[in-house]
């Protein structure tokens, strides 16, 4: 079982999809250190993305300190500080920018958005800041 979630989205390569799905899971805390990461062969059978995608994916996760091998055990989530703000934030990114277009078609102001979106946070549990 693949230990995130990922919904294909078209104009952007599938492994750039499937990096940012695990980079995500791991901030949000879905993934954590120690946990085992699915193999290519899985990750490939699970997301039924080709073999070398997979491979390629598995590989910039080891590249980036994400994940690690270990020898008879397999691939691991990294034993790492916890995220920084910046990774935080940087994963918003794609999501902050279709806010902003959808925003923008409709008509909405910076404040309105701002307005939105606080309504939804403290909505969902979160305290105004």
């Amino acid at each position: 079982m693949i230990p995130f979630r990922l919904t294909f989205e078209p104009g952007t390569s599938l492994y750039e999809q499937v990096v940012y799905a695990a980079k995500k899971a791991l901030v949000a805390g879905q993934l954590r250190p120690g946990d085992p990461f699915p193999s290519v062969r899985a990750l490939s059978r699970e997301l039924k993305i080709n073999p070398n995608t997979a491979h390629k994916v598995v590989a910039q996760l080891v590249q980036e300190g994400v994940l690690e091998v270990l020898p008879g055990q397999g691939t691991v989530v990294a034993k790492r500080q916890a995220p920084t703000r910046a990774e935080r934030t940087g994963l918003l990114g794609a999501t902050l920018e279709e806010l902003v277009v959808e925003a923008r078609k409709m008509g909405l102001s910076l404040e309105e958005v701002r307005t939105a979106l606080e309504t939804q946070w403290q909505r969902l549990g979160g305290k105004p800041k």
